[in-house]
Protein backbone atom coordinates (compact mmCIF):
# COMPACT_ATOMS: atom_id res chain seq x y z
CA UNK A 1 0.00 0.00 0.00
CA UNK A 2 1.62 3.03 -1.02
CA UNK A 3 1.47 6.13 1.68
CA UNK A 4 -0.38 9.02 0.63
CA UNK A 5 1.33 12.64 0.23
CA UNK A 6 0.82 14.82 3.61
CA UNK A 7 -2.07 17.50 2.59
CA UNK A 8 -0.50 20.07 4.70
CA UNK A 9 2.94 21.38 5.87
CA UNK A 10 4.59 18.91 8.44
CA UNK A 11 1.84 16.60 8.38
CA UNK A 12 3.21 13.30 9.56
CA UNK A 13 2.35 9.59 7.77
CA UNK A 14 -0.40 9.00 10.25
CA UNK A 15 -1.86 10.31 13.64
CA UNK A 16 -0.15 7.91 15.51
CA UNK A 17 3.51 8.85 14.30
CA UNK A 18 2.43 12.26 15.40
CA UNK A 19 1.84 11.67 18.64
CA UNK A 20 4.84 9.47 19.14
CA UNK A 21 6.76 11.79 17.99
CA UNK A 22 5.35 14.91 19.76
CA UNK A 23 5.36 13.17 22.56
CA UNK A 24 8.53 11.72 23.35
CA UNK A 25 9.97 15.47 22.15
CA UNK A 26 7.55 16.77 25.06
CA UNK A 27 8.43 14.16 27.53
CA UNK A 28 12.05 14.58 27.03
CA UNK A 29 11.97 18.58 27.02
CA UNK A 30 9.58 18.67 30.27
CA UNK A 31 11.53 16.38 31.81
CA UNK A 32 14.52 18.12 32.39
CA UNK A 33 12.33 21.12 33.53
CA UNK A 34 10.80 19.33 36.71
CA UNK A 35 13.72 17.78 38.10
CA UNK A 36 13.76 17.45 41.78
CA UNK A 37 16.30 17.00 44.64
CA UNK A 38 17.16 13.64 45.92
CA UNK A 39 17.52 14.87 49.62
CA UNK A 40 20.29 15.09 50.71
CA UNK A 41 23.03 15.98 48.33
CA UNK A 42 23.79 17.30 44.83
CA UNK A 43 21.46 14.12 42.78
CA UNK A 44 18.02 14.39 41.16
CA UNK A 45 14.88 12.19 40.26
CA UNK A 46 12.41 13.08 37.71
CA UNK A 47 9.37 13.93 39.27
CA UNK A 48 5.68 13.01 37.56
CA UNK A 49 4.98 16.39 37.18
CA UNK A 50 4.22 18.87 34.22
CA UNK A 51 5.76 22.14 33.82
CA UNK A 52 3.69 24.99 32.84
CA UNK A 53 5.91 27.21 30.97
CA UNK A 54 6.93 24.92 29.18
CA UNK A 55 3.47 24.19 27.96
CA UNK A 56 3.33 28.19 27.73
CA UNK A 57 6.20 27.65 25.43
CA UNK A 58 4.62 25.25 22.93
CA UNK A 59 2.22 27.36 22.34
CA UNK A 60 4.72 30.18 21.43
CA UNK A 61 6.70 27.83 19.62
CA UNK A 62 3.19 27.12 17.58
CA UNK A 63 2.95 30.34 16.64
CA UNK A 64 6.13 30.86 15.10
CA UNK A 65 6.19 27.91 12.99
CA UNK A 66 2.31 28.94 11.92
CA UNK A 67 3.78 32.63 11.12
CA UNK A 68 7.12 31.65 9.68
CA UNK A 69 7.52 28.30 8.89
CA UNK A 70 10.20 25.78 10.49
CA UNK A 71 13.05 26.86 12.64
CA UNK A 72 16.69 27.02 11.17
CA UNK A 73 19.01 25.26 12.12
CA UNK A 74 20.73 28.37 13.98
CA UNK A 75 17.19 29.17 15.51
CA UNK A 76 16.88 25.29 16.82
CA UNK A 77 20.60 25.70 18.29
CA UNK A 78 19.87 28.71 19.84
CA UNK A 79 16.74 27.18 21.27
CA UNK A 80 18.46 24.58 22.75
CA UNK A 81 21.15 26.77 24.29
CA UNK A 82 18.38 29.07 26.02
CA UNK A 83 16.84 25.37 27.01
CA UNK A 84 19.58 24.43 28.69
CA UNK A 85 20.32 27.20 30.69
CA UNK A 86 16.64 26.72 31.63
CA UNK A 87 18.08 23.10 33.05
CA UNK A 88 20.70 24.64 34.63
CA UNK A 89 18.63 27.12 36.77
CA UNK A 90 16.13 24.47 37.11
CA UNK A 91 19.15 22.19 38.69
CA UNK A 92 20.62 24.96 40.99
CA UNK A 93 16.98 26.01 42.21
CA UNK A 94 16.10 22.13 43.37
CA UNK A 95 19.84 22.02 44.98
CA UNK A 96 20.90 24.61 46.64
CA UNK A 97 17.58 24.38 49.52
CA UNK A 98 19.06 20.92 49.69
CA UNK A 99 22.55 21.59 49.58
CA UNK A 100 23.17 24.97 51.10
CA UNK A 101 19.83 25.24 53.09
CA UNK A 102 19.23 28.60 51.42
CA UNK A 103 17.36 29.69 47.85
CA UNK A 104 20.07 29.67 44.85
CA UNK A 105 20.96 33.18 43.64
CA UNK A 106 21.66 33.04 40.24
CA UNK A 107 23.35 36.25 40.11
CA UNK A 108 25.81 36.02 42.73
CA UNK A 109 26.14 32.04 42.90
CA UNK A 110 26.75 32.17 39.27
CA UNK A 111 29.69 34.37 39.80
CA UNK A 112 31.52 31.77 42.26
CA UNK A 113 30.82 29.29 40.38
CA UNK A 114 34.37 28.14 38.98
CA UNK A 115 35.22 28.71 42.32
CA UNK A 116 33.49 26.13 43.76
CA UNK A 117 34.54 24.19 41.51
CA UNK A 118 38.00 24.41 42.44
CA UNK A 119 37.24 24.05 46.06
CA UNK A 120 36.24 20.53 44.93
CA UNK A 121 38.83 19.91 42.87
CA UNK A 122 41.24 20.46 45.70
CA UNK A 123 40.05 17.16 46.85
CA UNK A 124 40.58 15.02 44.08
CA UNK A 125 43.46 13.81 42.52
CA UNK A 126 44.49 14.73 39.18
CA UNK A 127 43.19 11.29 37.77
CA UNK A 128 39.96 11.61 39.18
CA UNK A 129 39.44 15.42 38.54
CA UNK A 130 40.84 14.18 34.48
CA UNK A 131 37.77 11.02 34.77
CA UNK A 132 35.23 13.50 35.80
CA UNK A 133 35.47 16.41 33.43
CA UNK A 134 35.27 13.44 30.47
CA UNK A 135 32.28 12.33 32.07
CA UNK A 136 30.99 15.90 32.32
CA UNK A 137 32.48 16.73 28.91
CA UNK A 138 30.10 13.18 27.49
CA UNK A 139 27.20 13.75 29.44
CA UNK A 140 27.25 17.50 28.30
CA UNK A 141 27.34 16.46 24.47
CA UNK A 142 25.02 13.46 24.89
CA UNK A 143 22.11 16.32 26.50
CA UNK A 144 22.70 18.67 24.32
CA UNK A 145 22.41 16.31 21.39
CA UNK A 146 19.11 14.91 22.73
CA UNK A 147 17.62 18.57 23.49
CA UNK A 148 18.59 19.63 19.82
CA UNK A 149 16.51 17.09 18.20
CA UNK A 150 13.88 17.28 20.77
CA UNK A 151 13.18 21.08 19.88
CA UNK A 152 13.56 20.12 16.21
CA UNK A 153 10.82 17.35 16.68
CA UNK A 154 8.71 19.48 18.31
CA UNK A 155 8.96 22.74 15.60
CA UNK A 156 7.74 19.95 13.10
CA UNK A 157 5.27 18.77 14.75
CA UNK A 158 3.87 22.00 15.18
CA UNK A 159 3.48 22.45 11.71
CA UNK A 160 1.08 20.15 11.30
CA UNK A 161 -2.46 22.38 11.52
CA UNK A 162 -4.59 19.79 12.52
CA UNK A 163 -3.82 19.40 16.09
CA UNK A 164 -3.16 23.09 16.67
CA UNK A 165 -6.84 23.61 17.68
CA UNK A 166 -6.96 20.78 20.15
CA UNK A 167 -3.42 22.28 21.57
CA UNK A 168 -4.82 25.16 22.47
CA UNK A 169 -7.55 24.38 24.24
CA UNK A 170 -5.36 21.95 26.43
CA UNK A 171 -2.69 24.88 27.42
CA UNK A 172 -6.07 26.92 28.00
CA UNK A 173 -7.04 24.59 30.37
CA UNK A 174 -4.10 23.93 32.08
CA UNK A 175 -3.91 28.05 32.82
CA UNK A 176 -6.62 28.24 33.73
CA UNK A 177 -6.30 25.73 36.19
CA UNK A 178 -3.21 26.99 37.30
CA UNK A 179 -4.78 30.69 37.72
CA UNK A 180 -7.22 28.94 39.85
CA UNK A 181 -5.15 27.89 42.42
CA UNK A 182 -5.82 28.99 46.19
CA UNK A 183 -3.62 28.66 48.89
CA UNK A 184 -5.05 26.45 51.88
CA UNK A 185 -8.45 26.00 50.07
CA UNK A 186 -8.05 24.73 46.26
CA UNK A 187 -5.63 23.27 45.05
CA UNK A 188 -5.11 22.99 41.39
CA UNK A 189 -1.60 22.86 40.91
CA UNK A 190 -1.03 19.63 42.40
CA UNK A 191 0.18 17.97 39.05
CA UNK A 192 2.70 20.84 38.27
CA UNK A 193 6.47 21.28 39.10
CA UNK A 194 7.33 24.14 41.10
CA UNK A 195 7.79 27.30 38.07
CA UNK A 196 11.23 28.87 37.49
CA UNK A 197 10.20 32.18 37.23
CA UNK A 198 9.74 33.03 40.57
CA UNK A 199 13.79 32.36 40.51
CA UNK A 200 14.68 34.07 37.39
CA UNK A 201 12.51 37.03 37.79
CA UNK A 202 14.09 38.35 40.86
CA UNK A 203 17.42 37.58 39.33
CA UNK A 204 16.61 39.94 36.42
CA UNK A 205 15.40 42.63 39.01
CA UNK A 206 18.57 42.64 41.19
CA UNK A 207 20.95 42.42 38.05
CA UNK A 208 19.00 45.69 36.78
CA UNK A 209 19.94 46.97 40.40
CA UNK A 210 23.23 46.78 39.93
CA UNK A 211 23.43 48.06 36.34
CA UNK A 212 21.93 51.46 37.89
CA UNK A 213 24.29 52.57 40.59
CA UNK A 214 22.75 55.87 41.00
CA UNK A 215 19.40 53.79 42.73
CA UNK A 216 22.04 52.15 45.39
CA UNK A 217 21.91 54.94 47.71
CA UNK A 218 17.96 54.64 48.26
CA UNK A 219 17.63 50.59 48.12
CA UNK A 220 20.79 50.55 50.70
CA UNK A 221 18.65 52.53 53.38
CA UNK A 222 19.83 54.25 56.04
CA UNK A 223 22.75 53.10 57.75
CA UNK A 224 23.27 53.30 61.98
CA UNK A 225 25.15 56.37 63.26
CA UNK A 226 28.83 56.07 63.45
CA UNK A 227 29.41 59.35 65.30
CA UNK A 228 29.81 58.36 68.85
CA UNK A 229 33.21 57.66 70.15
CA UNK A 230 35.19 54.65 71.47
CA UNK A 231 35.49 55.69 75.37
CA UNK A 232 33.95 53.00 76.42
CA UNK A 233 37.33 50.68 75.47
CA UNK A 234 39.71 52.43 77.12
CA UNK A 235 40.66 51.25 80.64
CA UNK A 236 43.59 51.55 83.12
CA UNK A 237 45.73 50.16 80.35
CA UNK A 238 44.41 52.40 77.31
CA UNK A 239 42.85 51.20 74.24
CA UNK A 240 41.33 47.80 74.14
CA UNK A 241 42.30 46.10 70.95
CA UNK A 242 39.06 44.52 69.67
CA UNK A 243 39.15 41.48 67.59
CA UNK A 244 35.84 40.73 65.45
CA UNK A 245 36.09 36.90 65.03
CA UNK A 246 33.81 35.97 62.43
CA UNK A 247 33.57 31.77 63.16
CA UNK A 248 32.58 29.96 60.11
CA UNK A 249 29.56 27.99 59.82
CA UNK A 250 28.97 28.73 63.60
CA UNK A 251 25.66 28.75 63.58
CA UNK A 252 22.54 27.82 66.49
CA UNK A 253 22.62 24.08 65.67
CA UNK A 254 25.27 23.51 67.72
CA UNK A 255 23.29 24.94 70.58
CA UNK A 256 20.06 24.00 69.79
CA UNK A 257 20.33 20.26 68.77
CA UNK A 258 21.06 17.57 71.68
CA UNK A 259 23.20 15.58 69.94
CA UNK A 260 25.30 18.44 68.84
CA UNK A 261 24.95 20.51 71.64
CA UNK A 262 26.11 17.23 74.17
CA UNK A 263 29.08 16.25 71.67
CA UNK A 264 30.23 19.77 71.99
CA UNK A 265 29.55 20.18 75.59
CA UNK A 266 32.78 19.40 77.34
CA UNK A 267 34.60 22.08 74.77
CA UNK A 268 32.19 24.79 75.16
CA UNK A 269 33.12 24.53 78.94
CA UNK A 270 37.12 23.94 78.55
CA UNK A 271 36.73 27.24 76.84
CA UNK A 272 34.38 29.20 79.44
CA UNK A 273 36.77 27.91 82.04
CA UNK A 274 39.86 29.25 80.03
CA UNK A 275 38.27 32.79 79.87
CA UNK A 276 37.75 32.64 83.62
CA UNK A 277 41.15 31.51 84.27
CA UNK A 278 42.72 34.47 81.53
CA UNK A 279 40.87 36.80 84.19
CA UNK A 280 37.84 37.92 81.58
CA UNK A 281 34.19 36.99 81.42
CA UNK A 282 31.86 36.60 78.53
CA UNK A 283 28.81 37.50 77.90
CA UNK A 284 26.39 36.04 74.68
CA UNK A 285 23.07 36.62 72.36
CA UNK A 286 21.98 35.53 69.30
CA UNK A 287 21.32 37.20 65.63
CA UNK A 288 19.55 35.99 62.95
CA UNK A 289 21.91 35.58 59.96
CA UNK A 290 21.52 37.08 56.21
CA UNK A 291 22.65 34.03 55.08
CA UNK A 292 22.65 30.44 55.37
CA UNK A 293 24.86 27.52 54.60
CA UNK A 294 27.12 29.81 52.55
CA UNK A 295 26.95 33.21 51.62
CA UNK A 296 29.83 34.19 54.74
CA UNK A 297 30.74 37.59 52.59
CA UNK A 298 26.79 38.83 53.67
CA UNK A 299 26.90 38.20 57.21
CA UNK A 300 30.44 40.14 57.34
CA UNK A 301 28.75 43.07 55.79
CA UNK A 302 26.06 42.96 57.81
CA UNK A 303 28.01 43.49 61.27
CA UNK A 304 30.61 45.74 59.65
CA UNK A 305 28.16 48.18 57.86
CA UNK A 306 25.02 47.85 60.58
CA UNK A 307 22.71 47.08 56.83
CA UNK A 308 20.89 44.55 55.83
CA UNK A 309 22.16 42.14 53.20
CA UNK A 310 20.38 39.69 52.89
CA UNK A 311 19.86 40.53 49.28
CA UNK A 312 22.91 40.01 47.44
CA UNK A 313 22.57 42.45 45.04
CA UNK A 314 22.81 45.01 48.33
CA UNK A 315 26.24 43.62 49.29
CA UNK A 316 26.90 44.93 45.66
CA UNK A 317 25.68 47.78 46.19
CA UNK A 318 27.55 48.30 49.52
CA UNK A 319 30.71 47.89 48.19
CA UNK A 320 30.30 50.61 45.24
CA UNK A 321 29.13 53.35 48.37
CA UNK A 322 30.75 54.95 50.46
CA UNK A 323 29.40 54.04 53.53
CA UNK A 324 30.22 53.99 57.03
CA UNK A 325 31.35 50.99 58.18
CA UNK A 326 33.34 49.97 61.70
CA UNK A 327 36.55 49.72 59.85
CA UNK A 328 36.49 53.51 58.73
CA UNK A 329 34.60 53.92 62.54
CA UNK A 330 37.92 52.70 64.14
CA UNK A 331 39.85 53.98 61.74
CA UNK A 332 38.65 57.51 62.24
CA UNK A 333 39.51 56.89 66.23
CA UNK A 334 43.37 56.59 65.54
CA UNK A 335 42.98 52.80 65.35
CA UNK A 336 45.13 50.63 62.87
CA UNK A 337 42.60 48.28 60.63
CA UNK A 338 43.36 45.13 59.68
CA UNK A 339 41.25 42.78 57.50
CA UNK A 340 43.34 38.75 58.36
CA UNK A 341 41.61 37.31 55.58
CA UNK A 342 43.40 33.65 55.04
CA UNK A 343 40.30 32.49 52.91
CA UNK A 344 41.24 35.51 49.90
CA UNK A 345 43.26 33.56 47.47
CA UNK A 346 43.08 35.98 44.14
CA UNK A 347 42.85 39.50 43.93
CA UNK A 348 39.93 41.09 45.52
CA UNK A 349 39.54 44.83 44.20
CA UNK A 350 36.04 45.27 46.17
CA UNK A 351 37.50 45.31 49.56
CA UNK A 352 39.57 48.58 49.03
CA UNK A 353 35.73 49.96 50.13
CA UNK A 354 36.31 48.80 53.93
CA UNK A 355 39.83 50.61 53.45
CA UNK A 356 41.85 48.65 56.10
CA UNK A 357 45.26 50.02 56.82
CA UNK A 358 46.31 46.03 56.10
CA UNK A 359 44.06 43.54 54.18
CA UNK A 360 46.60 40.29 54.60
CA UNK A 361 44.80 37.86 51.99
CA UNK A 362 45.80 33.70 52.14
CA UNK A 363 49.48 35.07 50.55
CA UNK A 364 49.98 37.86 52.89
CA UNK A 365 49.69 35.91 56.18
CA UNK A 366 53.14 34.59 55.83
CA UNK A 367 51.82 30.96 56.34
CA UNK A 368 55.02 28.68 55.36
CA UNK A 369 53.16 25.36 56.41
CA UNK A 370 51.70 22.78 54.58
CA UNK A 371 48.36 22.69 53.09
CA UNK A 372 45.41 21.48 54.49
CA UNK A 373 42.79 21.63 51.89
CA UNK A 374 41.20 24.08 49.25
CA UNK A 375 41.51 26.51 52.79
CA UNK A 376 45.24 25.58 53.41
CA UNK A 377 45.90 27.75 56.16
CA UNK A 378 44.69 26.35 59.65
CA UNK A 379 42.65 28.91 61.76
CA UNK A 380 45.14 28.10 64.67
CA UNK A 381 48.08 28.45 62.27
CA UNK A 382 46.27 31.85 61.43
CA UNK A 383 45.45 33.34 64.91
CA UNK A 384 49.23 32.45 65.56
CA UNK A 385 50.34 34.56 62.73
CA UNK A 386 48.13 37.64 63.64
CA UNK A 387 49.56 37.37 67.43
CA UNK A 388 52.69 37.26 66.15
CA UNK A 389 52.53 40.03 63.72
CA UNK A 390 49.66 42.36 64.63
CA UNK A 391 48.52 41.57 68.85
CA UNK A 392 51.68 41.20 70.73
CA UNK A 393 52.16 44.14 72.83
CA UNK A 394 56.28 44.92 73.50
CA UNK A 395 56.69 47.06 76.43
CA UNK A 396 59.10 49.41 74.74
CA UNK A 397 56.77 50.45 72.00
CA UNK A 398 55.00 53.73 73.44
CA UNK A 399 53.81 54.86 69.92
CA UNK A 400 51.99 51.66 68.92
CA UNK A 401 48.17 52.18 67.88
CA UNK A 402 45.51 50.06 69.58
CA UNK A 403 44.50 47.72 66.81
CA UNK A 404 40.75 46.62 65.64
CA UNK A 405 40.87 43.35 63.36
CA UNK A 406 38.59 41.35 61.51
CA UNK A 407 39.20 37.69 61.03
CA UNK A 408 36.62 35.54 59.11
CA UNK A 409 38.26 31.89 60.03
CA UNK A 410 38.33 28.91 57.24
CA UNK A 411 38.92 25.67 58.45
CA UNK A 412 35.30 24.36 59.45
CA UNK A 413 34.41 25.58 56.35
CA UNK A 414 32.00 22.71 54.37
CA UNK A 415 32.68 20.19 53.59
CA UNK A 416 35.01 20.38 57.28
CA UNK A 417 37.65 18.44 55.53
CA UNK A 418 40.47 17.84 56.17
CA UNK A 419 41.14 19.00 59.62
CA UNK A 420 44.47 19.67 60.74
CA UNK A 421 45.76 18.89 64.53
CA UNK A 422 45.76 21.19 67.39
CA UNK A 423 49.11 21.80 68.86
CA UNK A 424 50.67 23.83 71.42
CA UNK A 425 53.43 25.55 69.49
CA UNK A 426 52.03 28.56 69.04
CA UNK A 427 55.69 29.84 68.18
CA UNK A 428 56.36 27.38 65.74
CA UNK A 429 53.32 27.94 63.83
CA UNK A 430 53.98 31.98 63.63
CA UNK A 431 57.67 31.63 62.79
CA UNK A 432 58.37 28.21 61.10
CA UNK A 433 56.30 24.66 60.12
CA UNK A 434 54.36 23.17 63.16
CA UNK A 435 53.15 20.86 61.18
CA UNK A 436 54.51 17.56 59.20
CA UNK A 437 53.37 15.80 56.04
CA UNK A 438 52.21 12.95 57.88
CA UNK A 439 49.52 15.07 59.89
CA UNK A 440 48.18 16.29 56.25
CA UNK A 441 47.79 12.68 55.34
CA UNK A 442 46.00 11.38 58.30
CA UNK A 443 43.68 14.60 58.21
CA UNK A 444 42.86 13.51 54.59
CA UNK A 445 41.89 9.88 55.67
CA UNK A 446 39.02 10.90 57.63
CA UNK A 447 36.03 10.02 55.59
CA UNK A 448 34.15 12.82 54.49
CA UNK A 449 30.84 13.17 52.54
CA UNK A 450 27.00 13.31 52.75
CA UNK A 451 26.88 10.85 55.30
CA UNK A 452 29.63 12.24 57.11
CA UNK A 453 28.71 15.76 57.22
CA UNK A 454 27.62 15.65 61.26
CA UNK A 455 30.92 14.33 62.26
CA UNK A 456 33.20 16.49 60.37
CA UNK A 457 31.30 19.45 61.55
CA UNK A 458 31.23 18.14 65.04
CA UNK A 459 34.88 17.87 64.70
CA UNK A 460 35.48 21.01 63.30
CA UNK A 461 33.47 23.27 65.79
CA UNK A 462 35.91 20.92 68.47
CA UNK A 463 38.77 22.37 66.85
CA UNK A 464 37.79 25.81 66.56
CA UNK A 465 36.71 25.54 70.71
CA UNK A 466 39.96 23.86 71.43
CA UNK A 467 42.32 26.43 69.78
CA UNK A 468 40.81 29.53 70.60
CA UNK A 469 40.66 28.24 74.31
CA UNK A 470 44.01 27.71 74.33
CA UNK A 471 44.80 31.12 73.05
CA UNK A 472 42.79 32.84 75.47
CA UNK A 473 44.17 30.94 78.25
CA UNK A 474 47.99 31.16 77.60
CA UNK A 475 48.31 34.03 74.81
CA UNK A 476 45.86 36.90 74.48
CA UNK A 477 47.22 40.22 75.58
CA UNK A 478 45.51 42.72 78.17
CA UNK A 479 43.49 44.17 77.27
CA UNK A 480 41.84 42.60 74.26
CA UNK A 481 38.35 42.21 73.46
CA UNK A 482 36.84 39.39 71.42
CA UNK A 483 33.63 39.69 69.54
CA UNK A 484 32.92 36.14 68.09
CA UNK A 485 29.99 36.02 65.45
CA UNK A 486 29.01 32.97 63.69
CA UNK A 487 28.52 34.34 60.28
CA UNK A 488 25.67 31.49 59.17
CA UNK A 489 24.32 27.87 59.91
CA UNK A 490 26.04 24.83 58.43
CA UNK A 491 24.57 23.47 55.54
CA UNK A 492 21.44 21.88 55.25
CA UNK A 493 23.19 18.62 55.09
CA UNK A 494 23.94 19.10 58.63
CA UNK A 495 21.14 20.79 60.10
CA UNK A 496 18.29 18.95 58.19
CA UNK A 497 15.37 20.90 57.20
CA UNK A 498 13.94 23.35 58.99
CA UNK A 499 16.28 25.11 60.90
CA UNK A 500 16.46 28.46 62.18
CA UNK A 501 18.85 31.07 60.73
CA UNK A 502 20.45 32.14 64.22
CA UNK A 503 24.11 32.63 65.32
CA UNK A 504 25.86 32.64 68.10
CA UNK A 505 27.23 35.96 69.46
CA UNK A 506 30.33 35.95 72.11
CA UNK A 507 32.16 39.34 73.44
CA UNK A 508 34.90 38.33 75.84
CA UNK A 509 36.31 41.13 78.05
CA UNK A 510 38.38 41.74 81.18
CA UNK A 511 36.44 45.16 81.11
CA UNK A 512 33.15 44.48 83.76
CA UNK A 513 31.53 47.87 82.62
CA UNK A 514 31.44 46.75 78.92
CA UNK A 515 30.15 43.68 79.36
CA UNK A 516 27.57 45.30 81.55
CA UNK A 517 26.33 47.25 78.65
CA UNK A 518 25.97 44.83 76.72
CA UNK A 519 24.27 42.88 79.22
CA UNK A 520 21.75 45.92 79.30
CA UNK A 521 21.32 45.60 75.72
CA UNK A 522 19.97 41.99 75.81
CA UNK A 523 23.12 39.65 76.33
CA UNK A 524 23.61 37.37 78.78
CA UNK A 525 26.39 36.12 81.38
CA UNK A 526 28.35 32.85 80.00
CA UNK A 527 28.45 31.20 76.53
CA UNK A 528 25.44 29.85 76.52
CA UNK A 529 23.06 32.59 74.43
CA UNK A 530 19.27 32.99 75.21
CA UNK A 531 16.54 31.07 73.39
CA UNK A 532 15.23 34.51 71.32
CA UNK A 533 17.31 36.20 68.80
CA UNK A 534 18.18 39.91 69.40
CA UNK A 535 16.73 40.66 65.96
CA UNK A 536 18.40 40.58 62.55
CA UNK A 537 22.29 40.44 62.23
CA UNK A 538 22.91 43.82 61.28
CA UNK A 539 21.29 45.05 64.67
CA UNK A 540 24.10 43.85 66.30
CA UNK A 541 26.08 47.14 65.20
CA UNK A 542 24.48 49.82 66.84
CA UNK A 543 24.23 47.58 69.90
CA UNK A 544 28.52 47.47 69.57
CA UNK A 545 28.75 51.27 68.29
CA UNK A 546 26.57 52.06 72.00
CA UNK A 547 28.86 49.68 74.35
CA UNK A 548 32.15 51.15 72.43
CA UNK A 549 30.52 54.45 73.37
CA UNK A 550 30.41 54.22 76.85
CA UNK A 551 32.05 56.07 80.06
CA UNK A 552 35.67 55.22 80.04
CA UNK A 553 36.89 52.87 83.05
CA UNK A 554 38.13 55.30 86.09
CA UNK A 555 41.40 54.39 86.81
CA UNK A 556 41.43 55.86 89.93
CA UNK A 557 38.80 52.92 91.32
CA UNK A 558 39.89 50.59 93.66
CA UNK A 559 38.02 48.36 91.83
CA UNK A 560 38.96 49.05 88.96
CA UNK A 561 43.10 48.55 89.85
CA UNK A 562 42.47 45.39 91.83
CA UNK A 563 41.12 44.38 88.17
CA UNK A 564 43.67 46.05 86.35
CA UNK A 565 46.30 44.74 88.56
CA UNK A 566 45.17 40.44 87.72
CA UNK A 567 45.19 41.51 84.07
CA UNK A 568 48.64 42.79 83.90
CA UNK A 569 49.97 40.12 85.99
CA UNK A 570 48.28 37.89 83.47
CA UNK A 571 50.27 40.13 80.63
CA UNK A 572 53.60 40.29 82.17
CA UNK A 573 53.60 36.49 82.42
CA UNK A 574 52.88 35.95 78.80
CA UNK A 575 53.59 39.09 77.23
CA UNK A 576 56.03 38.14 74.25
CA UNK A 577 55.61 34.33 74.23
CA UNK A 578 55.23 35.14 70.09
CA UNK A 579 57.73 37.62 70.00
Amino acid sequence: MSVPTPASPGEPRSVWTWLLQFGLAFAWLNLLLTLENRWPGFGVRAAPRLSFELCLAVVGLMGWVAWRGQLSRRAISAATLGFLLLVAARYADVTAPAVLGRPVNLYWDGRHGLELLRVAAASLSTGQAAVLMLAFGVGLALLTGVTWQAIKTLARCLAWRRPRPLLLATVAVLTLSFAAYTPGERDTRWFFALPLAPTLYPQAVLITRVLLPEQGDAELGASPSFDGGLNGLIGAEGPADVLLLFAESYGAVSIDQPPVAAALAALRAALGQAIEDSGRSVVSARVRSPAFGGGSWLAHAAVLSGLPMSDPGRHELLLASRRPTLVSHFARHGYRTVGWMPGIKRDWPEGAFYGYARLADDPGLGYRGPDFGYWRIPDQAAMALLHHQELVRHAEDSARKPRFVVFPTTTSHAPFHPLPPFTPAWAQLATSMAYTAEDVVTAQTVPVGAAQALPTFIAAMGYQFTWLADYVRRLAPHPLVIVIVGDHQPPALVTGPGASWDVPVHVISGDPALLQRLQARGFVRGLQPPAAALGPMHALTPLLLEAFDGPAAAPAAATAEADSGARVEHAAVHRGRLQ
